[in-house]
């Protein structure tokens, strides 16, 4: 006989975005599409569609396809530099999307556009001054990642980066949901959060590895085999601290002429362009936008185009050799697939039991 559903946890951040449990499940290029991100709102957590690999075209399939899948509320992540942010604002707007999430903080004005139209926004942020910062421009919460978290992180650990964030924003008198990322895997994680101060816990890589991810069996089985100290943070992926699981390529790029590097960054961004159909020209647009907000070396702007490729290699075509697999640490602690609904059904159990002990101890 199976265990009772989980009672649900209501917090600010539940309440804001209209889900049972304070768990998100992050944007993911090539791995966030309409099956997972259904899945996870279906089980009661904020699925999140990962559009910066997408075109127009696809990620308006998507947000349909989604919605044919659940009635839930769902996000979806993009990127606020992009030359067509606006066109996908107006989608957003037009299909009722619930929530805007941003790797990298959209103007006030955008802001103002979305919260104008009743969509949430929600940017992650690696510093306590970028979270007062959004704060201040209308963000509705935000999501911090600790430089555990898999794809681009930074170097501060969740355990420090959370409560500096959240200080921050108590000092300024700021009440705004603060979602914790990086290193989270189990109800313990989320106990863990809510002590801190918390809203919520936000996981990408647990949510890659399970049965409603569209990743190839032979890539989780990859990831499945994986240690603690089988991740590193590089910079040769795209110029930016960027964590991912050590395979070959990786290991060839860490030793690799930096040049014979930045060329085969320029032939992955020729690829990608074909693919999405993008012009030259909105791509040089594009990378004046990412250099100008980022302060990225024209270098780093040019493997940013990189990324994409070596990403789909691994997670869309399984191959490990001469893909890229993001990946969080918390990949050495993960030795199953479970579904979304079971996933999240053992994270709130586990947690529940873990708040009442401790709250058994005051």
């Amino acid at each position: 006989m199976s265990p009772a559903r989980a009672a649900g946890l209501s917090t600010s951040f539940t309440e804001l975005v209209g889900v049972e449990y304070p768990i998100v499940q992050t944007g993911m290029g090539w791995v966030s599409g309409p099956s997972l991100t259904s899945a996870t709102s279906n089980a009661g957590g904020l699925g999140i569609l990962a559009s910066a690999t997408m075109t127009f075209a696809e990620l308006e399939a998507a947000i349909a396809k989604t919605k044919s899948l659940t009635t839930k509320p769902f996000g979806v992540n993009m990127r606020a530099d992009a030359t067509d942010a606006p066109e996908r604002i107006d989608l957003l707007i037009r299909e009722g999307v619930k929530v805007a999430s941003f790797a990298l903080a959209p103007k006030p004005e955008l802001i103002a556009k979305l919260k104008d139209h009743g969509i949430v926004v929600i940017p992650s942020i690696g510093a306590a001054k970028h979270a007062v910062k959004v704060a201040s421009w209308g963000a509705d919460a935000v999501i911090v990642q600790g430089g555990e978290g898999g794809g681009h992180t930074g170097p501060v650990a969740t355990t420090l980066l959370l409560p500096s964030v959240l200080d921050a924003l108590s000092a300024k008198n700021i009440d705004m949901p603060v979602v914790a990322a990086g290193g989270f895997f189990d109800g313990r994680g989320l106990a863990a959060a809510l002590a801190y101060g918390a809203q919520g816990v936000a996981m990408g890589t647990r949510f890659l590895l399970t049965s409603d991810s569209a990743v190839p069996d032979s890539v989780k089985q990859e990831y499945l085999q994986r240690g603690l100290n089988d991740t590193v943070v590089s910079v040769k992926v795209d110029g930016m601290p960027h964590r991912v699981l050590r395979t070959p390529l990786v290991e060839a790029l860490e030793s690799g002429s930096p040049v014979r590097a930045l060329f085969a960054a320029a032939r992955n961004a020729n690829e990608f362009k074909q693919m999405t159909g993008m012009r030259w020209t909105t791509m040089l647009k594009d990378g004046r936008t990412m250099k100008k907000s980022g302060e990225r070396t024209w270098q780093q702007v040019i493997m940013a185009g990189n990324t994409p490729m070596l990403l789909k290699a691994g997670l869309v075509e399984g191959d490990t050799r001469a893909g890229v697999l993001a990946s969080g640490q918390v990949v050495g602690m993960i030795d199953d697939l479970p579904s979304c609904d079971e996933l999240i059904q053992s994270i709130m159990h586990q947690a529940h039991e873990r708040l009442k002990t401790l709250g058994s101890l005051g």
